[in-house]
């Protein structure tokens, strides 16, 4: 019994170890001498696609949220299938735009031409996430580097690892706990919202269907929910989406929290942040301090980007980013 005690306790400690050296060997300058112009190279291909169209901010910040909460920051998101089965082609990852995946491949091949096998598809995936923000007027930070690209990319591992929108706060903070983030964290990531936009059929029952009693979600603004309804009518086609921040949609700003204080948040997985006492301080705190909330999400975003990493001799570099070498 003891014996099995010790291989059991021992098994912990390595995958602890496994973890933690991973994050471990992130660093600013990874590429300082491989590829040190390789965020200027990023930033180039980003702020040409940003200019073509504004969905590339909520797209690649979407991407990135979307890759790491599935099988870590590793760029498997990108793998492009011809049998349907990878992991861009669940249920759950069929509503991410294309403008998200064409910015990194364009910035991908950009950097490829300068420094050809070195950077990762998830390095350049999370240079681009952190440029985006800043873009549309969001907070700077600082961008730990070393993330090898992933090996496993497939559609039926996706289910369950990604937030819903009618998920409530105990399931948000679940999920979220399970990649080492915060309430805190989950709080100030949600703030991504004030650049996004949705597809009408994942708020129809919100709208239409969300009770017996009141079909009208109640925690719902009603001014705003009729705006919502003229919007987003029933039977509305799949492709038609509304901005997740009515107000400001373009800029990278506390009015996400503002309007959660109104009753205006789009998903019931975002009113809740505010319905539920135990994150409503918080969401209080970033409606009233926007520099606040941009040091929070700043942090946040740090740390999102260290889930699940692979470095060292982990996955590969891959050439394509939608292909496996």
């Amino acid at each position: 019994m003891g014996a099995e005690l010790c291989r059991s306790l021992l098994v912990v400690v390595m995958v602890v170890v496994v973890v933690v050296s991973g994050e471990a060997q992130l660093r600013p300058n990874f590429y300082q001498f491989t590829c040190p112009e390789v965020e200027s190279i990023v930033r180039q291909a980003v702020m040409k696609k940003v200019r073509q169209t504004f969905v590339t901010v909520p797209a690649t910040l979407r991407l990135f949220f979307h890759d790491c909460f599935v099988e870590g920051c590793d760029a498997s998101v990108m793998i492009a299938s011809p049998r349907g089965d990878a992991e861009k082609d669940a249920p759950d990852n069929l509503s991410l735009a294309g403008d998200g995946f064409d910015t990194v491949i364009k910035a991908k091949q950009a950097v490829e031409a300068r420094c050809p096998g070195v950077v990762s598809c998830a390095d350049v995936l999370a240079i681009a996430a952190r440029d985006v923000v800043v873009l549309s007027g969001g907070p700077s930070f600082t961008v730990e580097l070393g993330r090898r690209d992933g090996l496993i990319s497939q559609a039926r591992r996706v289910a369950g690892r990604l937030p819903g929108p009618d998920f409530n706060l105990n399931l948000l903070a679940d999920l979220f706990r399970m990649n080492n983030l915060t309430t805190h964290d989950m709080v100030a990531l949600s703030g991504a919202h004030t650049v996004g936009f949705s597809h009408c059929s994942r708020l129809a029952k919100r709208l239409y269907t969300f009770g017996p009693s009141s079909p009208v979600d109640p925690s719902l603004n009603l001014a705003y929910a009729r705006l919502l309804m003229r919007a987003c009518p029933r039977d509305v086609g799949p492709t038609i989406a509304v901005n997740m921040d009515p107000f400001t949609p373009t800029v990278f700003d506390n009015v996400y929290y503002r309007n959660l204080l109104k009753g205006e948040g789009l998903f019931t997985s975002d009113q809740v942040l505010f319905s539920n006492l135990l994150s409503r301080p918080v969401v209080k705190k970033f409606a009233a301090d926007q520099s606040s909330f941009f040091m929070a999400f700043a942090a946040s975003m740090v740390k999102l980007g260290r889930v699940g990493v692979k470095t060292g001799h982990q996955g590969e570099i891959r050439k394509d980013c939608t292909a496996f070498n």
